[in-house]
Formats: C-alpha cells, structure tokens, sequence
C-alpha cells in the first residue's frame, strides 16, 4: 500500500522511544531507517527505506532537497503526539517535503508572485500522495479538525477520532494505571507582617500573585516542602516496598529556578537524614544561582543524555524537574509524584500521567500535590477520559471580521502588506523590510492610545493563529489571507507592548514572613464523568481588554492574604500554648524508655524513643486536648513541628 511509511515524532525523547520500540521487532529491524540528521532522512527518502522515523523539526532542512523526486510515491505519515505541533508551519513545510506535485518556485524570471502566494497557499493543504494517522492521549480543538472525522449534528458539524481507545478502557484492561486514584492535596498556610510604619497603596491583584510567589519560593517553605516530600517518600514508598522497593519519585517544580532551590534542599535534607539516595535535576540551559552559572551536568555530575539511563538505578530516586520529561517521558519505575506548580487543562493530564506506565510490581501510584485543587485536576482530566469531540468546526467567517476590523485602525496601507511580501517572497535580506515595518509601528505608536494598541495587536496574534490553522483544511484559498498573514508575522514582532506601570513594585521590600506550614489532607480518588466530552473550536478573539489595577492598603491586602492562608486558630490558644510549652514536655522528659535511651544511646536512638513518648503523651490527652490530639494524628506538618520541638527541648536536658 505505501512506499513507505515515515513517524513523525515532536520531541527527542519521543523519537529515541519509538525508534527503539520499532526496532525490538526482528522482522523489520533491517528495513528501519532513524533519522539523525536531515541528511539521513534524504538519503532514506531516495533510498525507498520502508520505515523512516524521525522528527518534524528536520523537515525543513531538506525541502530543497526533497523537491519533486517523491511525487509519484505513496507515503503514510504517522504523527505520534498530533496535538504537539501538527497543523502549524512546521507541518506545512513536511507537506511541502513530500507533495505530489513539483513545489519548487523554479526560476525566479518565469514565477510571478502570485505563482509564489498560491504555491504557499497549495503547500499547506494536506498533499494526495499521504495518508496521515495521528495518535494522540489529548487532542486538541485544532487535531480534531484536522485530522478527526465529520458528522452532522443538528444545525451544526463537529468532528470525532476516526478511532478511540480511551483512557478509561486502558485503565480497565490494565495497560495504564488511574492516577487520580491516590490524589493528595496539600493546604499551604502563611502570616505575612508589615515591615513599614506608612501604609501605601498597591494593585491587589498582582501583589497577591507576588506575596505568593515570595512565600512559595522562601527558604524555609522550600525546606518545609522537601521534609515532606523526602519524608513521604521513605515512609510510604520506600518503607512500603513500592514496586519491590524499586520505585521512583518526580518532583515537578514552577520554573528552573525553584527546581535548583529545590535541588540543594533536597541534598541537604537527604544527608541529614543519612539517606542512602540522591536527587537528580532536569532543566534546559545555563543559569545563574547564588552567584554561580551551573547546569544540569555541573550539579548532576554527568552528562543531561543520561538522565533517563541513570535515574532507572541507585543511588538515585528523585528526578527534580522544571518542564523536561513532564510529556512523553516513559519510566514504568515512577511511582510517586510531587506537584508544587500550577497545572490546568492538557498539561495537567500529560503531567500527571507520567506515572500510568505499568510494571509487574506497580499496583498503585501516588500524587502529593502541593499548587493544585482537586477540582482543577478532575476538570482537565474529564475532557480525555471517554472520548474526545469537537462541538463545530471553526468559522472561517470569523477571519473576514478580522481583517476588517484591522484595516480599519490603519496601522498599515494594504500597499505596505502588497510591497512586504513581494520583497520577502523575492529573498531580500531583512533589512530591506524593516523600513516598510517600521513605517506602520510609528503610526501604531502615534494614532492609537493604550487601549487601542492591545486590541490591534490581540487582534493581529488571533488573525495569524487562526489564518495558520484553517489555510491547512479550507477547501479553497485567499491570497489576501496568505499575504496579510506573512506581513503581519513580522509586525507583530515589532509592536512594542504597551507601557504598563506596576503599581505593586516594591511591595516584597514592605513585607516579612512571620510563619510558615503546609497541611496534607485526606487522600481521595478522583473519580471522572463517565461521558465524552466536547471541546470548542479554536478561539477567534484577541483575549480581551487591559485590566484595569484595583488599588489597596498594604495592611489590607496583607489582612487578605492572611485571612486566606492564615494559620491554625486553636479555640483557647493561650491554653494549647501552655500545654505545649509546660505539660507535654514534662510528661515526655519523665518517659523512662526514653529518659533511658538518652542516658545510654546516641541521639538517633533517643529520638526513636522521644517520638514513642510523645505518641503515648498525646493519645493519654484525647479527652482533655481533642484539638490538640486531631491536630497532632491529621496534621502531618503540625506533628513534625511539634516533634522537634519537644526533643529540642528535652533531649540536652536529659542529657
């Protein structure tokens, strides 16, 4: 049926998996071509290999060299992880590397521009000599579109997979495991004070996203969360012989920063406790941190390609990530995972399911969420649990109104987008464009005020996205969209964002933190709808209007952030305060198995016995002290606390 059939995968460690998959097969070990440079893939292509795996980012380096040699060839095109970066220009260009017809532009005196406009409008359709198989866990609105199948429905079209197998029918069978079995969220609780004797006003909104992010990335709830994560980890995991003691953890971090803070705190910790593991940290680049450039192979001790190879054996059993291997990486060994970043919709679901590969020993895995709310991560699983539907099909409509509406602000004569793409279409170097380009921003900058250069420039993003997506499934063609897309890739470019003042600069300098905890709930199962679900048709709209800033106190909107992370209120503080302080460090300090193991033990032994003792101490109060007593069984982060407390205070005493 096909020539020969070339997997596209979007990423390296996707295309490294599929190539090894492939070729555990015997039988067609020999007919398998791996692409490893663009140059390997042409040779393959001329060479009629019948399976050619590769990625979509070399395509473009060889379109030259393709040209029309493949035309009368019949090709399947397997796209692994279609949602990724199918139907954009990267596609656009494969299609072109593998059309049936010749689209080379030829000699430049013969081709007229719009010989060249309608050669880029033709190159983006999907070609005649391919059919296209695309596997994705989590379509997107656009690979429905493109690659889903029609049907009618009522006065609208909306599009299916030709195909599904859904995630809860590969739970059922046992391929995957359900990783929404074992969630647990964790409540984070601050007290911020104020360090200023004024009290000036600051934008609510963007000052409560910094007094977060300053509470989150501090020190000492960097170190708090790491004695949870490594605690847990040894506790529930280790200690309960997860995957025949075999298991593995990811901790999945907001940026690359936190993920070296991270990294360090959990170095640090590991050799407090004189734990036999190590962490390993995955980022992309060099980076400055504490006055020091490092990278993933300074800190690790080997190079980043072997990460996946080294974190499979010990000593190593913590993979601190920030981005990297969070889609597409596949280790049956991971078993638990640490979630302190914000994930919402696909990246929540391609995140967490990380940990579905099946292993002979794994029978459960675990989510310990420190960001996210439960709700948050049921609706983003709920769309790609049953099957996945497209509610309509995009309004191409939408693009005239458009256009339109950016005409009429008159940035640009159509004269200036005419003269742009035949410069640009005729291989002039760039700074032949950047006159005409520059003319029109002096007017977006001189013509339009603040909220009318958001809304061009919204408007100009949303025309490219979508022009982007339909020029590859609408059956016909508009030169003036082809050309007006072109010229506004470069504009946009150089728009400058409207001037914005932070009317919250200089608030982290006004604050302190005054107390920190964190508070594991119940673990829950996360149970899904079980129906298909719909998603709407790629956005038309520019994303709104500028916000305007909601001004308040400093002593309010710490009082707010307070009131909502604030610590735990005890119905009768001073009372606990005493207890705490008086009564429970008496009546453990008389313990005779552990007044006897500091007497005649080390410290590590005596810390065993001071936490049997004050097990033994908080149970006898049940009756008097319920609060203090659930605190204590619930509250892991309370207990903890409570626990060093108490042997701080007792230990060099009895000694």
């Amino acid at each position: 049926m096909f020539d020969s059939v070339v997997v596209v995968t979007d990423r390296r460690i996707l295309d490294k998996q599929i190539r090894d998959t492939i070729k555990q097969f015997a039988q067609v070990s020999s007919i398998v071509g791996h692409a490893e440079r663009s140059g390997d893939l042409r040779t393959f292509l001329r060479a009629g290999k019948k399976i050619i795996i590769t990625t979509v980012q070399k395509f473009p380096f060889v379109l030259k060299e393709i040209g029309d040699e493949h035309r009368s060839n019949k090709f399947a095109i397997i796209i692994d992880e279609a949602h990724s970066s199918q139907g954009g220009r990267v596609s656009a260009q494969m299609n072109v590397a593998l059309a049936s017809k010749d689209n080379t532009f030829g000699d430049e005196e013969e081709v007229s521009i719009e010989d060249k406009i309608n050669e880029l409008m033709e190159a983006k359709k999907m070609i005649s000599n391919a059919d296209y198989f695309a596997f994705t866990a989590t379509p997107k609105n656009k690979t429905l579109e493109i690659f889903g199948e029609s049907f009618p429905e009522g006065d609208k079209v909306k599009h299916r997979p030709f195909h599904s197998y859904t995630m809860k029918q590969a739970i059922q069978e046992g391929f995957i495991l359900d990783v929404l079995r074992h969630y647990t969220p964790v409540d984070s609780y601050y007290r911020l004070t104020k360090t200023v004797e004024g009290d000036p006003l600051y934008d609510t909104k963007k000052a409560q996203k910094k007094l977060h992010k300053y509470v989150e990335s501090h020190q000492h709830a960097i170190k708090e969360k790491t004695e949870i994560m490594v605690d847990h980890f040894h506790e529930q995991v280790i200690g309960m012989r997860k995957i025949g003691g075999n298991a593995r953890a990811m901790i999945v971090t907001s940026g690359i920063k936190r993920a070296i803070q991270y990294y360090h705190a959990f170095k640090d910790y590991l050799k407090e406790r004189r734990s036999p593991y190590q962490a390993i940290v995955a980022f992309s680049g060099e980076h400055e941190f504490g006055g020091v450039r490092v990278t993933e192979m300074k800190l690790n001790g080997f190079p980043s390609n072997l990460i996946p190879e080294k974190f499979k054996i010990d000593p190593y059993r913590f993979l601190i990530v920030a981005d990297k291997f969070q889609t597409g990486y596949d280790e049956p060994l991971l078993h638990t995972m640490y979630v302190d970043k914000m994930l919402s919709g696909i990246k929540a679901v391609q995140t967490l399911s990380r940990l579905n590969r099946a292993h002979p020993q794994k029978y459960d895995i675990f989510v310990l969420d420190f960001f996210n709310e439960a709700k948050t991560i049921e609706e983003a699983f709920a769309d790609y649990y049953r099957t996945t539907f497209l509610s309509e099909e995009t309004d191409p409509n939408k693009l005239h109104d458009l256009k339109s509406t950016l005409d009429g602000y008159q940035v640009y004569a159509w004269s200036h987008v005419e003269e742009l793409v035949v410069k640009y279409l005729s291989g002039v170097e760039r700074t032949e464009l950047d006159p005409i380009l520059d003319a029109c921003v002096v007017t977006y900058k001189a013509d339009l005020g603040e909220e009318g250069q958001v809304v061009f420039k919204g408007k100009a993003k949303a025309f490219v996205r979508m022009y982007g997506f339909l020029s590859s499934i609408l059956p016909y063609t508009n030169a003036e969209w082809e050309k007006l897309s072109i010229f506004l890739n470069f504009l946009i470019l150089k728009l400058p964002a409207p001037r914005e003042d932070d009317l919250s600069r200089g608030i982290l300098e006004t604050i302190d933190m005054d107390s920190y905890r964190v508070e594991m709930q119940s673990t829950i199962k996360i149970d899904l709808p079980d129906e298909d679900a719909e998603v709407v048709p790629v956005p038309t709209s520019d994303g709104g209007r500028k916000a305007e800033p909601e001004l308040d106190h400093l002593s309010n909107i710490i009082k707010a952030f307070n009131d909502q992370f604030g610590n735990i209120e005890w119905k009768d503080a001073d009372k606990i305060r005493k207890v705490i302080t008086e009564e429970i460090p008496a009546k453990v300090a008389s313990d005779e198995a552990y007044k006897n193991a500091i007497e005649n033990s080390d410290r590590q032994n005596a810390r065993i016995e001071h936490d049997r003792a004050l097990q033994r101490v908080i149970v006898e109060m049940l009756n008097d002290h319920t609060e203090l007593f659930k605190q204590f069984m619930d509250n892991q982060s309370f207990k903890k606390w409570l626990s060093n407390t108490i042997f701080h205070e007792t230990y060099n005493v009895g000694k």
